[in-house]
């Protein structure tokens, strides 16, 4: 069981036999040690998104949720093809599943799926991901001021905000979180 505190942005919990993610959280503190958390949970199963109040020593059902990992293998078009390495037991998805992941996924990858009631919920990326990139602009000679930002297309089609020393064929990190530019592989 969770504690309303125990509420982190990313903690998996169980409402009404039903699995949800924490997107969102912050806590009040009220008079005499009393507490009240907001948090906004999404449903790993049908994707909504849903406020929610808890106050002091409620309790919060932890969801059982497993994790296993699995390489990605292709997209057919409209739905996501991933393997176990270890079974060869092939898994399915379709894009509601996979969501904003499919902006990462490169052939070959290996990453994680959550499983919840032996039925996949989520997608789980590396917190960084290294990818190349495929496309920018050169940088204008006399333009090295370094706060500068320019766009860049990496190797799976997403578009990124980078420094502008980063060229065609750099390979940068990304955290998968934001969609961020983290830095340049040395």
């Amino acid at each position: 069981m969770y504690q309303p505190t125990d509420l982190k942005k990313g903690v998996v919990c169980q409402i009404d036999g039903k699995p949800y993610r924490v997107v969102e959280y912050s806590q009040k503190v009220m008079g005499r040690g009393g507490s009240i958390v907001n948090v906004k949970l999404k449903n790993l199963i049908d994707g909504s998104v849903i406020p929610k109040t808890f106050k002091g020593q409620e309790k919060i059902e932890r969801a059982e949720v497993t994790n296993k990992t699995v390489q990605y293998l292709y997209t057919d078009g409209t739905d996501f093809h991933f393997m176990d390495p270890e079974s060869f037991e092939q898994f399915q998805l379709n894009p509601e599943i996979v969501d904003t992941a499919s902006q990462y996924l490169k052939e070959g990858d290996e990453l994680s799926l959550q499983f919840f009631a032996e039925r996949v919920i989520n997608v789980e990326l590396p917190k960084n991901l290294y990818l190349e990139v495929t496309y920018t602009e050169d940088v204008v000679k006399g333009d090295t001021t370094s706060n500068v930002l320019k766009d860049a297309t990496v190797e799976t089609g997403l578009v990124v905000k980078v420094p502008a020393f980063i060229k065609t064929g750099d390979v940068i990190s990304v955290d998968t979180s934001t969609g961020e530019y983290r830095e340049r592989k040395k």
